[in-house]
């Protein structure tokens, strides 16, 4: 995990190394055990370094006579890699994973992408056709954002890298905003930043200096062509076969390792598998809040801790940290965060590195193995729908309303879901009905001020939201949601994955999204991952024999929820009204100051409209406005 810039001039020009530098100034905090620059003709390349892999030997930027390369992550199959390789005559001076990427390119090019296990974005610079390419994971563990100017290309892990520089002027795309109001994350390859673009999961840049062209091409994408005859016992075999592989995968490196561990399934399960790969006791790393056991799920982190005897440490952050916190956070995220599980996201992480320097995470259990309570939501419509009109529109092995009632206790405390999705009418395309379930703005919009709401343009968010819901492989109700979180919600919890993380200098690694346990779960059929509308039903199965029954079959799933409103109309209260009442806020024109002041009176618990804003107008005054 580390630190990435580059200049990369165009039609003639040099690399400038000082401007490469002067981006990677802000990114230190992501690799604080060192730095290198490296220019050759058009390519400056920065690297500041975290020293996970190769302690001695593995600094960046790093090249073998014909690539040079500064590289963000981690490979984490570089062990076969590099026997692979050396059995084909190629010779190695380090034991790094970057110097088998460079072997590896030179062996295959561009294919050397589909024989990567690992998260990283890296920029390589080819010598000879004097080629660069950007590229960045399959899922998108890792950042890598890029912007155009004049005269250069430049690329960076973290936006604010970019828009510190002279030529890149941080102004708000607005179209980017309507987005961002409507699902807290904004869809493709923009960012909120005008002319700031994502390179996104399981793409790349390909830049050519001397033409001055810049393609984006795509290298993966999920599949959902179903493997037939598959029974469930084999299903479940293989699907632990493959947990346990990419655990044991997850936990090589040369520092030491521990996991979150919130009591929920993802991270319990995760924890129980790589107590088996390491030596002695898992430190593992958990949070709660005071305010109550609605916002305390550290009972059952416990009971995996003690089960696998494992040293549990607990954190409890406090309304108190609140002012001086937030803003910190905002400026490492450099986009508005997906909600406020990012408090106590990233205390865990702060007191995770009192102790390791790599800690294994449960992000992406929720969207491969189905955990979400709105496809239960959404699957009890479409049962319905089914009985009453007799059809299978699916043609994929649909719930059928019998066979889902013994899950529908799931929703009791989804009640207020259920009815506001049900209010606006029923039997709507699949694309509608799920847009309706991701979509925050019916909150967020009686909040916005008419000036800014005469610019909104919903039916263009929503065309952008079904070109990617409808994947052409398949007609399946339940993949097509899960393809969606996959590829547009996933990624903006990543971001707050990396960032908290990378703020105090740990590696994340996250398990659950090796690309195979991906492709695997794709080509199941959706009964069998979904079976009664059970949430993770094969996982479950999968991970059985790992954990204590009352965690298994827990139904009270909370997602480390936060006291915000508790915090509101307390401690922090002051701090709140003074960002989202100010001066500033006033003159910005997005929110109706009216509206917004009986929203911190009268929030219902565990709503994020607050939330919503409060990052928002934390991310004008912090990038915006400065």
């Amino acid at each position: 995990m580390c630190g990435i810039a580059a200049h990369v001039a165009l039609r003639g020009g040099q690399g400038d190394g000082p401007r490469a530098q002067a981006m990677g100034a802000l990114l230190r905090h992501r690799g604080p055990d060192g730095d290198g620059l490296s220019v050759r003709g058009a390519v400056a390349l920065f690297h500041a370094r975290l020293a996970i892999i190769d302690l001695e030997t593995g600094a960046q930027p790093m090249t073998d006579g014909h690539a040079t390369v500064t590289f963000n992550g981690e490979l984490y199959n570089y062990r076969e890699l590099r026997q692979e390789l050396a059995a084909l005559g190629h010779h190695f001076r380090t034991t790094s994973d970057t110097e088998v990427l460079l072997v590896a390119w030179r062996q295959w090019g561009l294919d050397a992408l589909a024989r990567f296990n690992g998260m990283f974005a890296f920029v390589l610079h080819e010598h000879a056709s004097d080629r660069v390419i950007v590229a960045r994971d399959r899922l998108g563990v890792k950042p890598v954002y890029w912007t155009r100017t004049d005269d250069a290309v430049l690329i960076a892990s973290e936006i604010k890298a970019l828009v510190r520089d002279p030529a890149v002027p941080a102004r708000a795309d607005h179209d980017a905003l309507h987005e961002y109001l409507t699902f807290q994350f904004v869809l493709g390859p923009r960012t909120l930043f005008a002319g700031v673009h994502k390179v996104e999961p399981g793409h790349l840049l390909l830049i050519e200096p001397a033409r001055g062209t810049v393609s984006v091409r795509r290298y993966w994408e999920p599949t959902y062509r179903i493997r037939e005859g598959l029974t469930e016992e084999r299903a479940t075999e293989e699907l632990r076969q493959l947990l346990d592989d990419a655990v044991a995968l997850h936990v090589r490196a040369d520092v030491p390792v521990g996991a979150h561990l919130s009591g929920g399934l993802d991270s319990s399960a995760l924890s129980a598998l790589a107590s088996q790969h390491i030596s002695g006791a898992l430190h593992a790393f958990t949070g709660k809040f005071a305010e109550g056991p609605a916002y305390d799920e550290s009972h059952h982190a416990r009971a995996v801790a003690e089960r696998w005897g494992a040293t549990l440490h607990e954190v409890v952050p406090e309304a108190t940290d609140l002012p001086t916190l937030l803003p910190t956070l905002v400026w490492h995220l450099d986009e508005p965060a997906a909600g406020p599980g990012l408090i106590p996201q990233f205390a865990v992480s702060r007191l995770a590195a009192e102790h390791v320097k790599v800690v294994l995470g449960g992000q992406g259990g929720d969207e491969v193995f189905g955990g979400y309570t709105r496809y239960l939501v959404a699957y009890l419509e479409q049962a319905l729908k089914g009985a009453i009109h007799e059809t299978n529109e699916e043609a994929e092995h649909i719930v059928t309303l019998r066979s889902i009632l013994p899950n529908l206790p799931t929703l009791r405390q989804y009640v207020p879901m259920l009815q506001q999705f049900w209010q606006a009418g029923v039997f709507e395309p699949m694309d509608r009905r799920y847009f309706r379930l991701v979509d925050r703005s019916a909150g967020a919009h009686p909040l916005l001020s008419e000036a800014f709401m005469a610019s909104h343009d919903p039916e263009s968010v929503f065309a952008r939201f079904s070109a990617l819901f409808n994947h052409a492989d398949t007609r399946s109700y339940y993949n097509k949601m899960t393809h969606f979180d996959l590829l547009a919600s996933l990624p903006a919890l990543l971001q707050v994955e990396d960032r908290v993380s990378m703020a105090v200098s740990i590696e994340s690694r996250v398990p659950l999204l090796d690309h195979r346990l991906v492709e695997f779960v794709g080509t199941l059929p959706p009964s069998l991952k979904f079976r009664g509308g059970e949430l993770k039903y094969l996982f479950k199965r999968a991970i059985g024999d790992l954990l204590p029954r009352s965690v298994l079959e827990r139904k009270d799933k909370m997602g480390f929820p936060v006291p915000l409103q508790e915090w509101t109309r307390g401690p922090a209260r002051e701090f709140i009204r003074d960002t989202l009442l100010g001066t500033r806020a006033r003159q910005r024109g997005i929110a109706d100051p009216a509206a917004v002041a009986h929203l911190l009176d009268h929030e219902a618990q565990f709503s994020r409209q607050t939330w919503g804003l409060l990052s928002l107008e934390l991310w004008f005054q912090t990038f915006i406005d400065q």
